[in-house]
């Protein structure tokens, strides 16, 4: 077990648990609503198959660059105090791809489902073998990138820094080496995380020639407690809120600290109001529920297309199918 280091660590820690707990009590948003709308999903009937008139084509053309103003550059980013969950706000069905650049697979088999329309947006690795090829496509077609930050999967791109993969691989083992990794802020590694967490979004943006708007983690690992309470993630960012589950999915405990950590989320980044995995794609009654929320809610589903079963439905005329008379948005927009 980890010994702190440092004389005030004591007080770190108090500091922490009051953020958390504040935030654990504090009703936030539309939350009473989401709540109440997850419950309700187990009564849900299944959606009747569509008539063919019905189902949503996808577009011949393609074109998902994000708005630019007069000067040819992004948009700024909101107000850092901006809430996702604003009552005007539309719902949205939102399918991102991750490991987009992680290796010539991934990168492949994503800009397939990009081009079908499948997939609205993706998150991109940098310092991996194929993240140079994937930043170039991703100029060239205009799609919506966003910052997939790593801390568990080695470096693969043969120009890393040895400095960078080194500070990488000491994360990696604190973080693989116990559950409770993700959940302790370990002093001692504080510059090593602003380190690996600062090089990836400078690296990002000489990619992608912009700073990301976006961040999500591999493995989730964005959400462990060196980045959430260091505040190493830009405010006014979109962050990934933690996964989303029915009351009988996991236990009360579990979800009353994944809600904790969204509510410190809210304090500084945008969040969609639910996120979900593709994964498992059966029974199909799951994705109809979880399709049917994005009529009222913003809904963000992550996709890894390398996975058969995953990449099949993308590619087929199946989840037109299952979707209806909605619309896979064409980029991750909260606006």
């Amino acid at each position: 077990m980890f010994v702190p280091q440092h004389r005030f660590e004591w007080l770190t820690g108090i500091l922490n648990l009051r953020w958390f707990t504040a935030a654990l009590v504090k009703p936030f948003g539309r939350v009473g609503r989401r709540v109440a709308t997850l419950r309700s999903l187990h009564s849900l009937p299944a959606r009747r198959s569509p008539n063919p008139d019905e189902m949503s084509a996808p577009p011949e053309s393609l074109s998902m660059g994000p708005d630019l103003n007069s000067a040819g550059r992004p948009a700024p980013c909101a107000n850092p105090e901006w809430h996702s969950t604003k009552e005007h706000q539309a719902g949205a069905l939102i399918i991102n791809a991750d490991d987009w650049g992680r290796d010539e697979k991934n990168t492949n088999r994503i800009c397939e489902c990009v081009e079908r329309r499948t997939v609205s947006s993706v998150s991109a690795m940098v310092f991996m073998e194929d993240s140079e090829r994937a930043a170039a496509i991703a100029q060239e077609r205009g799609m919506d990138a966003g910052l997939h930050l790593n801390f568990t999967t080695p470096y693969s791109a043969s120009d890393c820094p040895a400095r960078l993969a080194d500070r990488q691989r000491e994360l990696a083992a604190y973080l693989r080496s116990c559950r409770l990794g993700r959940v302790i802020f370990h002093r001692g590694l504080v510059r090593s995380f602003d380190y690996v967490v600062a090089s990836q979004i400078e690296e990002f943006h000489r990619l992608y020639r912009q700073a990301p708007n976006r961040l999500d983690g591999h493995h989730h690992m964005h959400l462990c407690a060196n980045v959430l309470f260091g505040k190493l993630l830009p405010a006014g960012t979109i962050v990934r809120r933690n996964e989303t589950f029915l009351p009988s999915e996991k236990g009360l405990i579990n979800r009353l600290y994944r809600g904790a950590l969204d509510r410190i989320l809210e304090r500084r980044h945008r969040i969609v109001d639910f996120f979900f995995t593709l994964a498992p794609i059966k029974p199909a009654v799951r994705l109809q529920r979880i399709f049917s929320l994005s009529r009222e809610f913003v809904v963000e589903l992550e996709t890894h297309p390398v996975d058969p079963e995953e990449y099949r439905l993308l590619r087929s005329e199946e989840i037109f199918a299952q979707i209806g008379n909605l619309q896979i948005a064409r980029k991750f927009d909260l606006a």
